[in-house]
């Protein structure tokens, strides 16, 4: 973010405070007003942080009445056509695109990290079959902080990385389980020769009766759903993941806090509107139908 020569004065009770106007890359200026209550002794009163920028961040430009999503200033089409979802999480984490060399190393230490412990099987019994599947999700995801006690740290730069890598690879397999457990399937074991959307289709549909071979083109439509919701700027899911990590909790406690936030039916919860639509429209020729009722 570039500050700029402007400032923005405000009055009250007759005294005028100054406060710098900053300029971002993309996006509204915003008004620094870190400093206003030290001051004036008043806070701004913005509910559901309407107009209000929480944070400064590099990773994620996003307007959704222009149909932009940008990752480290990357458009999405651009990524979906020449990239992988790997490749745009190695983008998110490290700020740039992977060399060749880089791209390998990343994502076979993600490979090798995609099984769970066995112990965590377990986990699974505990719930009901008709469990809702976030439910299993949070409670799942937030007991990885029992099982990996080396990646807790979130001031050690190394342990962050180690818990995020632990996070992109395991969190297909606990999905997986999850919708395996709940149609009374067994689970399925990642196999490190698929790619990680063509691994997560296979733990969701391999059985132990047969082989499974991925469609390709449900395999790179996988991919893409993922690259589009690799990150969404600042939403209630990451708003909610930050304001736990500023506890000092641990990761994996963290996003675990950001999955019951996604529950919500005005956020995650809307995409399992849509399929839930799909299905009601069943048909190709129920299209127009639902359209003029939109």
């Amino acid at each position: 973010m570039a500050d700029t020569k402007k400032t923005a004065t405000l009055t009250l009770d007759g005294k005028s405070y100054d406060l710098p106007v900053h300029s971002p890359t993309l996006g509204p200026d915003v008004l620094d007003i870190r400093k206003l209550y030290a001051e004036a002794d008043v806070f701004t009163f913005d509910p559901g942080f309407t107009s209000t920028a929480a944070c400064e961040s590099t990773i994620t430009y996003i307007d959704g009445d222009l149909g932009e999503l940008l990752h480290r200033g990357y458009p999405i089409e651009q990524l979906a056509e020449h990239s992988h979802f790997l490749e745009v999480c190695y983008l998110l984490l490290y700020g740039e695109l992977p060399t060749a060399a880089q791209l390998a190393d990343f994502e076979s230490r993600v490979t090798r990290h995609t099984m769970v412990h066995e112990q965590m099987h377990y986990f699974f019994r505990g719930f009901r079959r008709d469990s809702h599947p976030m439910a299993t999700l949070v409670g799942v995801v937030g007991a990885m902080s029992a099982f990996y006690h080396d990646s807790l740290d979130i001031n050690d730069p190394w342990q962050r990385e180690v818990a995020a890598i632990r996070m992109i690879a395991k969190l297909p397999t606990i999905a997986a389980m999850a919708y395996k457990y709940s149609i009374g399937q067994p689970f399925v074991y990642p196999k490190n020769a698929l790619s990680y959307a063509g691994n997560f289709l296979h733990m969701c549909f391999a059985v132990p009766a047969e082989d499974y071979v991925v469609n390709p083109v449900l395999e790179k439509a996988m991919d893409r759903i993922m690259m589009l919701h690799a990150d969404h700027e600042q939403n209630a899911s990451t708003s909610t993941v930050r304001l736990a990590g500023s506890s000092g909790a641990n990761p994996f406690a963290c996003i675990a806090a950001g999955i019951a936030c996604l529950w919500g039916p005005a956020h995650g919860g809307a995409n399992q509107a849509c399929l839930e639509m799909l299905r009601e429209i069943g048909s190709v020729d129920r299209i127009p139908e639902y359209i003029r009722r939109a």
